[in-house]
């Protein structure tokens, strides 16, 4: 699997044109090779009904003037965010979403080829109002959908489109079902529909992954659900990320989740990870420089070998920037890349959900899970510089937590403090502990594994393979972890702290 970089798009070499404005919960589907519609949206608690399209081959940003059907004295749907949307040819097919506090259980049609909109409401029985659906195409006649939230509970029914019939069926499915949920996402692999994640009854985050077989009326199967538990390195329980197909292998971004023993906090997450459809396992997509701000909520779409983020929510934040993820080779990759801080502050791209916030503040807004948590408890995010690693007595933060631990002298509690880590557990370390533990486990490779020996370390002796060892030694500061990272990097730390004792 390739490496790929993160490379913010430049409005001067990327594209021509206007751009969407910034949102979160909109749609953005991919019409054959030729373009990608934006539609609606959400941002500062206005709802958006635009279309925006980006034409692929002539990199053209454009705002078609759309004829057809009215809605609310407008051509078109109403203003809705948190709808689902997918193409079956040139046609773009919209149902349900909200708007305020008001769950929509209308079902639209866009003809991108003259740009004129059909309200569908009319053509039989439609499913229940709802939002947070997910929905995906069967081939290049029938859409499916499953899940959402109607305002009062989750759902977990499957309705099939026949977009030639425009008739709507709900499925009959037998077995074990999953639970409801919203939030999740879906997407047709062969002959089966996978779906991850979403919030469930009662509120947790899940992160699950079931098979739907009996789509295809070919095939003359039972409609069932299969529970699947792949190998690799599974993505944390998300809800409002992405999963993007392209080639072999379907993308998962972003998306937010609960803080595990901070649960009451909604973490939001900016890593990818890879479901090899050959090899039927998890994988985390190498990455060779620092991705975007975390966000849920955006949209990702596949063009050619590249694809494009855009938008989003982290809590905070409305983004309305556009990023691509490139393979190695690819001349974009080759360009200066925007670092996510840049992104942040520029106030062109993104707008602050909190009027309130000072501009100092806005500085300080990253979008990694561990950071959102640190701001929120008033936690110090210090970046560190891998040529300049300072020495305990210099290392604020490692110094102060060591006091907490012990009250004896210097020496003895820079050591206590390193004992005290020796016998935590990932659930017992606290979410203060994460900066000085990451510092010093830096310190402890920059000094007795690199400073001694150079870069090709006596791996073996740390209990680690080659690819697997110092995992962590280029990160800058510790929000770039991400909640189950901190068990692989204590017992890193913990190989590494007895291997520097016995020598």
């Amino acid at each position: 699997m390739k490496t790929h970089y993160w490379v913010r798009a430049s409005s001067s070499s990327d594209f021509s044109g206007i751009l969407p404005q910034p949102r979160s919960g909109h749609t953005a589907v991919n019409i054959g090779k030729s373009k990608i519609v934006v539609f609606g949206g959400l941002v500062d608690k206005k709802f958006l009904n635009d279309v925006t399209v980006y034409d692929i081959e002539n990199k053209l940003w454009f705002q078609p003037e759309c004829t057809g059907s009215y809605s609310d004295g407008q051509v078109g749907p109403s203003p809705r965010s948190f709808h689902v949307a997918v193409s079956i040819d040139c046609h773009m097919f919209i149902f349900g979403g909200r708007s305020g506090s008001k769950r929509l259980g209308d079902f639209w049609v866009l003809d991108t080829d003259i740009w004129q909109w059909s309200d569908l409401a009319s053509f039989g029985d439609l499913p229940s109002p709802r939002d947070f659906a997910a929905a995906s195409a069967i081939g290049n006649r029938k859409i499916v959908m499953y899940g959402g939230w109607d305002g009062k509970k989750w759902l977990s029914d499957v309705y099939v489109l026949d977009t030639i019939s425009l008739e709507w069926t709900e499925l009959s499915v037998s077995g074990t079902i999953p639970p409801p949920r919203c939030g999740h996402s879906v997407t047709m692999v062969e002959k089966r529909l996978l779906m991850y994640g979403g919030r469930g009854g009662g509120g947790p985050i899940m992160g699950d992954l079931w098979a739907l077989k009996g789509l295809i009326e070919e095939e003359n199967e039972t409609p069932g659900w299969t529970q699947l538990k792949l190998p690799g390195q599974a993505p944390s329980p998300l809800c409002g990320h992405t999963i993007t197909s392209g080639g072999h292998y379907l993308l998962l971004f972003g998306g937010h989740g609960t803080g595990g023993w901070l649960s009451r906090y909604d973490i939001y997450h900016n890593d990818c990870i890879v479901l090899d459809r050959v090899s039927a396992q998890w994988k985390r997509l190498p990455t060779s420089n620092e991705p975007p701000a975390a966000r849920a909520y955006h949209s990702m779409n596949c063009v050619g070998s590249r694809y494009i983020l855009f938008g989003g929510f982290d809590g905070k934040s409305t983004y309305g920037d556009l990023w691509w993820l490139v393979p190695e080779g690819d001349p974009i990759a080759k360009r200066m890349v925007a670092s996510p801080s840049e992104v942040i502050l520029d106030s062109m791209n993104t707008t602050m959900a909190n009027d309130g916030l000072t501009g100092a503040e806005e500085g300080q807004i990253e979008g990694s899970a561990v950071s959102q948590l640190q701001r929120r408890l008033e936690i110090s995010v210090l970046h560190s510089h891998l040529d300049k690693i300072i020495d305990e007595m210099e290392d604020n933060e490692f110094v102060q937590m060591a006091s907490r631990v012990v009250v004896e002298g210097s020496v003895g509690k820079i050591e206590a403090l390193r004992d005290h880590w020796m016998k935590s557990t990932p659930m017992s370390i606290t979410l203060k502990e994460l900066s000085p533990l990451l510092h010093d486990y830096q310190r402890l490779i920059t000094r007795h594994h690199i400073g001694k020996v150079g870069s090709n370390l006596q791996l073996a002796k740390s209990g680690f393979s080659g690819k697997e060892a110092f995992q962590f030694y280029h990160f800058r500061n510790a929000s770039q972890l991400r909640m189950n990272d901190i068990p692989h990097l204590l017992e890193e730390y913990k190989v590494l702290l007895s291997a520097v004792r016995t020598n």
